[in-house]
């Protein structure tokens, strides 16, 4: 039973954004065992394009869902599942031209934040210490699933006039790099995980063989809870 579930997360990830909670509150506790750890996990991410000059971090948020497999030595296991919003990009580009007067108009002084969204999925082995500490590496896929120009301009009363302009053309669908990353487990290694993972991009994001390469870098700071873990394990004592 766990092992349809499993491959339902994973290759349909992109359809259970909004139901992604609900999914877990249900299946937490089949998606455990003594040798699998499911949960969520979320936190804030700093994202760059190396390679894009004038360009300042972008702040965004994630939310994802996890896999802790455990191998024969408990104290490594395979660290998966899928980071389903995950922002990318750079931000506080300078204003270029829409091609449209009235516009270009408007947001002169202004800047740019570009904006690429993807679905993610790190594959990294884990090792945990006695002491809780956990470090982990290895590779992230991406798939593209939005990519769009967001330009901001301050008017009177410090309202914030805004256009988005579509580009997701403009990038690569799919993405690819190594991720590497620390952590510490609360609750004596039993409770929620708070770690730190910094993801570099080793694919030219940008179609245009005419721009300089540009590649995806992002820092995470997340918190993964385990979900029906206490109740998966009350289950096996009672068998």
């Amino acid at each position: 039973m766990k092992l349809p579930l499993l491959l339902f997360l994973l290759l349909f990830s992109s359809t259970i954004v909004h139901s992604q909670v609900i999914i877990s509150l249900i299946f937490g506790d089949k998606l455990n065992s003594d040798k699998i750890e499911f949960g969520l996990d979320g936190g804030v991410n700093w994202s760059d394009l190396n390679g894009l000059p004038d360009s300042k971090p972008l702040t965004g948020f994630n939310l994802g869902f996890y896999f802790d497999f455990k191998l024969k030595n408990p104290a490594w296991m395979v660290n998966t599942g899928v980071i389903v919003k995950s922002p990318m990009g750079a931000g506080d580009l300078p204003v270029y031209s829409l091609n449209n007067a009235p516009l270009d108009s408007s947001f002169v002084g202004g800047s740019v934040d570009r904006k690429i969204r993807y679905f993610n999925v790190p594959v990294l082995m884990k090792y945990q210490f006695k002491n809780n500490f956990f470090a982990k590496a290895g590779i992230q896929l991406g798939l593209r699933a939005k990519g769009f120009d967001e330009f901001t301009n301050k008017v009177k009363d410090n309202d914030d006039l805004q256009y988005k302009l579509k580009t997701k053309d403009e990038y690569h669908p799919l993405d690819a790099g190594l991720a590497f990353g620390i952590g510490y487990r609360l609750m004596k290694g039993n409770g929620m995980n708070i770690g730190m993972q910094y993801y570099l991009g080793l694919v030219d994001v940008v179609i245009d063989d005419a721009s300089p390469n540009q590649y995806n870098r992002s820092l995470y700071l997340t918190a993964g809870i385990p979900i029906g873990k206490k109740k998966a394990a009350a289950k096996a004592q009672q068998q």
